[in-house]
């Protein structure tokens, strides 16, 4: 394939990579036609109103700009990928929950499906782009699918995994630490070079092969959840010693070889993407017989379980044995600020937990929708068989309430527990929320975001992470 220009862009997916990822490149090269497909024609119609089914800050301003111009969502598979000379695959990968590596292998049904779409349609040359994470030589299958195009056509494979923070994702597209792009075919690479060479430093486009790049994805995720559960693990100690996690966390950041980020305590990381990738790492290191490598990547993944069942029986010996009957705020359902995802959030299994204590669960977050909290719970609650006891079907009736306000969760409550670390809880009237409030009032802050608001002088029984 000669280098060329390219003009038209088709990405299929339209989620929290695929959306932000080609609104953003809309934005920057105003010459090149993106169009995002997506089968969910729901997901489409939001993306084409007012009501984005993605929140970031920054990305509805960039949405409306573009939307219209060169940026467009549709439900239209076939002829967004026969008019596009690149292809980006931007869909789910979730972990298996049946079969061969079934809890830890990734789930490529929708990654196989995208590629027959492809290969079914396509026309002349295209360039195919994976933009989901995959597992390692996952571009092999996808080359062998496109290989059977049933009207001759060629194509190029490439591997250009997303390093996006959900809450900072337009910050990261504008200013990324590195763009990476894996492929066989140098005119390929740098056809797509070229693109985000329009706004991103030559330096920083970071070129391999696709094996490299695909491994890179799930590698760097799993050294960032790494540190989050080691951080984790010191926090349990710290509170049995006295010691204090977030002097600690200075001091060992403090270290430039180790360096400061992700050493903040918490109740535990969730989203998308950090325990997919590392049960998949596990995965693929047992089918490649290493045993002794899945069982200390495995291992990330326990002791973020262990913060999350910790943060729960801390706050059950604390309330004096039992939270039966007991109302709970709580405060924060998305697994970090700035965003509407929910995915592997330590909220949804600490409310799990809480339910099966009986608790009373009055939930609050800004931007998570009543109908995602109460899926979340329902699913997480269902049993081995795939239903739901008529028991937990109860607590979900009658045990669970969501509400508008931190304030209105707050009324009469026993306890507040922070969940996520939205802005706005710092901020909010807290002699106000101690009056309102059952006594004694407790605080147990799961990302220590209220430890500076001297809670204790106003009347509460606060516990943050790790001192």
């Amino acid at each position: 394939m000669s280098k060329h220009r390219i003009s038209k862009i088709c990405c299929i997916g339209a989620g929290y990579v695929g959306g932000p990822t080609m609104a953003m490149i809309a934005k920057q090269c105003p010459h090149i036609e993106v169009e995002v497909v997506d089968v969910n024609a729901d997901r489409i119609a939001r993306w084409n109103s007012d009501e984005l089914p993605v929140y970031e800050p920054g990305l509805s301003d960039i949405v409306t700009a573009c939307r219209g111009r060169n940026l467009r969502f549709s439900t239209d598979l076939d002829d967004a990928i026969r008019s596009a000379e690149m292809i980006f695959i931007s869909v789910n990968t979730p972990t298996k929950s049946f079969g061969v590596g079934a809890g830890r292998a990734a789930n490529l049904e929708h990654v196989e499906r995208c590629a027959r779409k492809i290969a079914e349609v396509s026309t002349g040359h295209k360039i195919v782009v994976e933009k989901s994470t995959l597992p390692v030589r996952t571009a092999e299958a996808v080359k062998t699918i496109l290989s059977n195009s049933n009207h001759g056509a060629s194509f190029d494979v490439l591997s250009n995994p997303e390093f996006l923070a959900e809450g900072t994702a337009i910050e990261d597209l504008l200013h990324p630490d590195r763009v990476l792009i894996g492929g066989e075919c140098s005119a390929a690479i740098d056809a797509l070079v070229d693109v985000y060479a329009h706004w991103i430093p030559r330096d920083r486009l970071l070129t391999t092969n696709l094996w490299s790049s695909e491994l890179s994805k799930l590698t760097a995720n799993a050294f960032l959840a790494q540190r989050v559960s080691s951080i984790n693990a010191i926090s349990a100690l710290c509170e049995a010693t006295e010691a204090d996690v977030d002097q600690v966390a200075q001091a060992i950041g403090s270290d430039s070889r180790i360096g400061k980020k992700f050493l903040k305590a918490s109740v535990g990381f969730g989203g998308s993407c950090f325990q997919k990738d590392i049960l998949n790492l596990v995965y693929l290191c047992e089918y490649y017989n290493l045993p002794e490598v899945a069982a200390y990547w495995e291992q990330v993944v326990k002791m973020n379980d262990f913060q999350k069942r910790r943060f729960v029986h801390r706050m059950v010996r604390t309330m004096f044995n039992t939270v039966s009957s007991k109302k709970i705020a709580i405060w924060g359902f998305a697994f970090k600020k700035d965003t509407n995802d929910t995915r592997e959030s330590a909220a949804i299994y600490v409310c799990r937990d809480l339910l099966g204590e009986r608790a009373k669960l009055s939930i609050y977050d800004p931007r998570v929708s009543e109908s995602q909290i109460r899926a979340d719970l329902r699913e997480v609650l269902l049993g081995p068989d795939g239903r739901l006891a008529e028991s937990d079907q109860y607590l979900l009736d009658h045990h669970v309430e969501v509400v508008n306000s931190a304030a209105a969760s707050a009324r009469s409550a026993h306890a507040v527990a922070v969940l996520t670390e939205w802005d706005e809880f710092a901020a909010v009237n807290f002699e106000s929320i101690f009056e309102s409030m059952q006594k004694p009032a407790f605080v147990f802050d799961g990302r220590n975001v209220l430890r500076n608001a001297d809670l204790a002088n106003l009347g509460f029984r606060y516990f943050g992470i790790g001192f």
